[in-house]
């Protein structure tokens, strides 16, 4: 089956968060027998900060917009399923309204949503969202978490279906590693100055840095370098996919703090839990509804509430409960969070679709509304 996917960027991690999941899943759907396009737009100067390595599991088309959204609609019609996520970036809403352009019984297009939550308030709070005509339009909509909830909310809005595919670890990518003394530390946190975050960083992490300056915390991540750090606070910068490993390796503990929205809704661990996991790293996460879904608080996840509990943890689990709290959570995330496994998901709903033959008639008449409209 061939698959045409526009999203935000297969090749860099920079100021995309999706990346590891864009990566994960595709992957593990190529190894699964699907031929797979990922468009990526030329934006944020994500191509002079590639951190891919080499893709073999995909062909990359790198393009500028809108200049070339014409042709790359025209190729995506051809294929058995246009993928459109949400936040490629650039022309999304054009993208959501022109992908549709090409569905046949043949050719289906599913809306993946990699930010379900604010995707959903916004359409919510508008009834004249654009989006909110066109979700029962797609044949399938994906998300990246978001869980029951989720699910309840696009269906209420006319969807005819969803199928939240989670996070999950790709143990080739992320793995133990020796510790490097230069990252060690009592608690890491990595994470982009993104609104939807900052005030849960400030509450949570810095906030504990204030009230234990005794310890030592790293901070990574785009767009700190503005803001002033407690004492013993290390801000490092951008962390790429090839850092994550030695950063969740040298640390005492590693802190996960989800996006507003994401906690609020629940159902939704970010990348960096399952990153974690696969280091075997012993991980604390701000508190949501669902962790319990994933990982046994306690025994394979530590759960903070606040500032003061994450001292605390830091203050009362011993180098060796950290250990065992690690390889336990590493052993769940192998057995049953893999990537191989989400992609196993996908391909399920896929197969048991219905796929009709194409309809030439349609499909000529789209090529032509397509192409024009993309270059006017």
């Amino acid at each position: 089956m061939k698959l045409f996917v526009f999203g935000s960027s297969l090749t860099s991690c920079y100021w995309n968060g999706a990346a590891t999941y864009y990566r994960g899943i595709y992957k593990n759907l190529h190894r699964l027998g699907y031929d797979i396009t990922f468009a990526e737009p030329d934006i944020y100067k994500r191509q002079q900060n590639r951190d891919a390595g080499q893709i073999d599991y995909a062909t990359v088309r790198i393009y500028q917009t809108p200049a070339d959204l014409g042709y790359l609609l025209a190729e995506a019609c051809h294929a058995d399923l246009i993928i459109k996520h949400s936040g490629v970036g650039a022309d999304d809403e054009l993208l959501e309204t022109e992908v549709l352009k090409c569905r046949t019984r043949r050719t289906k297009a599913a809306f993946w949503d990699v930010d379900a939550p604010a995707t959903l308030a916004r359409v919510e709070a508008d009834s004249a969202d654009p989006f909110r005509f066109l979700i029962p339009q797609y044949d399938f909509i994906f998300t990246y978490g978001g869980g029951p909830p989720v699910v309840d909310h696009y269906l209420d809005l006319g969807a005819r279906n969803c199928f939240p595919i989670y996070n999950g670890l790709d143990p080739n990518t992320h793995h133990p590693v020796d510790p490097d003394p230069e990252a060690a530390c009592d608690l890491a946190f990595v994470g982009h100055r993104l609104p939807d975050r900052e005030k849960r960083v400030e509450q949570f992490f810095f906030a504990a840095a204030e009230l234990a300056p005794d310890l030592s915390f790293v901070l990574g991540g785009e767009g700190w370098g503005s803001r002033s750090l407690p004492h013993n606070v290390r801000w490092i910068g951008h962390v790429g996919t090839g850092d994550h490993n030695r950063i969740n390796c040298s640390a005492r503990m590693v802190l996960n703090i989800n996006r507003e929205s994401m906690a609020n809704v629940g159902f939704s661990p970010p990348t960096r839990v399952f990153e974690a996991a696969g280091a075997g790293a012993c991980l604390i996460t701000d508190s949501w509804t669902g962790i319990a879904e994933f990982f046994e608080p306690d025994r394979e996840i530590l759960v903070a509430k606040s500032a003061e509990d994450i001292v605390r943890i830091l203050r009362e689990i011993s180098i060796q409960q950290t250990r065992e709290i690690g390889r336990a959570m590493e052993k769940r995330a192998l057995k049953e969070d893999t990537y191989a496994l989400r992609a196993q998901e996908v391909h399920k709903v896929l197969q048991q679709a219905e796929w009709g033959e194409e309809e030439e008639k349609i499909r000529a008449s789209n090529f032509g509304s397509l192409i024009t409209e993309a270059a006017s």
